[in-house]
């Protein structure tokens, strides 16, 4: 077990520190173990530190007591440990600003792979919300897509389920630590998908499922993939927390209709009346609006001429050679490489789509027109 893993687990423990902050001090002194190297004097000219998180250092003995703790937890029970810079991290969740600092994972799963989906909902799943996770699991899988969700009762256990069942890849995002399964019930499922997808938390071993975790949890399920899908939800609940969050990450977020007057069909309509869901009834629906059915269709690229493009800025060529290098590109895939903001390269995408180089597809994805 790394150093550096140590010192991440105690800084995640001193008082104050959050995933944005534990972040900062990282970047501004360069490793976790260099952090608690520093002299206080400095600590608090960091940007968001100040004097009173510098001081909360001195309490550090505690912090490092319970590192210890975990790291043989971890060791033990042959859990990963993924820092937010070690490659094998989820990449999407590198766009959120909340993501987790430490993502704890028991399993076998690559979390970088393509077509990540989340299908949420009540916890009081209707007969007619199973029918529709089952089938909508069924159709999707021959997209080899991979599910995310929480494990909880309702949708989301039918969605594991139906996952095992078509040989689905799929994660469980627990409100935990890995030491325990909730809702106990659910542990034979839970003790199966480790098998083929994994259990993953950023709550440490003895961490029980307090009511105040859940929504944070929410973040991940919400942050892991490229669209949340609300198959039943009353007015109020997780899964609309879930959905807001999708939405405020850039997500897509698809919702199943249902009668104006069932009580698990109120958070849907709710979702698609104020439009922060699309209105899906298939499968298909989701395949087409993600331009996930162009996949498998081989396209040869254009070659086009560089001396074309001379006008394009610095940060316009940039987009533009890596859109060269596919058919089709996600924007998380483009903030990921060209490492702009959200703001500046939603701006050069669309002085590139304005000089009719670049296309908006579907599903915030894009192409070279030319």
């Amino acid at each position: 077990m790394s150093n550096e893993l140590f010192y991440s687990i105690a800084l995640s423990q001193i008082k104050g520190v959050g995933n944005t902050n534990a972040k900062i001090l990282i970047s501004y002194t360069g490793s976790a173990e260099q952090v608690f190297k520093e002299p206080e004097s400095r600590l608090q000219r960091i940007n968001g530190v100040g004097p009173k998180l510098a001081a909360a250092f001195k309490e550090k003995k505690e912090a490092f007591e319970r590192a210890e703790q975990e790291m043989l937890f971890i060791e033990k029970q042959q859990i990963q440990a993924l820092l937010y810079y070690d490659k094998q991290y989820p990449k999407r969740l590198l766009n959120c600003s909340d993501a987790p600092l430490i993502l704890f994972c028991k399993g076998n799963f690559d979390f970088n792979k393509e077509k990540f989906i989340s299908i949420i909902g009540t916890r009081h799943a209707t007969e007619r919300g199973r029918e529709i996770t089952e089938k909508l699991i069924a159709e999707l899988a021959k997209y080899e897509i991979n599910l995310v969700s929480g494990l909880a009762f309702g949708i989301d256990i039918c969605a594991h389920q139906a996952a095992s069942k078509h040989q689905v890849q799929n994660i469980a995002a627990l409100a935990h630590g890995l030491d325990r399964i909730y809702p106990s019930q659910h542990k034979n499922i839970a003790e199966e998908l480790q098998w083929n997808g994994a259990l993953i938390s950023d709550y440490m071993s003895g961490t029980v499922p307090d009511k105040q975790n859940f929504p944070s949890r929410n973040r991940i399920v919400a942050g892991m993939t490229d669209a949340t899908i609300v198959v039943e939800s009353a007015i109020t609940g997780g899964a609309l927390i879930t959905a807001e969050i999708a939405n405020n990450y850039n997500k897509d977020v698809f919702a199943f209709p249902g009668r104006i007057t069932d009580k698990y069909a109120q958070g849907c309509l709710k979702l698609i009346k104020q439009h922060k869901a699309q209105l899906i009834t298939s499968a298909q629906d989701i395949i087409e609006s993600m331009n996930w059915d162009m996949d498998t269709k081989e396209t040869k690229k254009p070659k086009i001429q560089q001396e074309l493009f001379l006008e394009l800025t610095e940060q316009e060529k940039k987009v533009f050679d890596i859109l060269q290098q596919q058919e089709k590109i996600s924007i998380d895939f483009l903030m990921q490489h060209t490492e702009m903001t959200l703001s500046s390269l939603s701006s050069n995408l669309l002085q590139l789509e304005m000089k009719g180089i670049v296309m908006a597809l579907p599903g915030k994805q894009y192409k070279l027109s030319v």
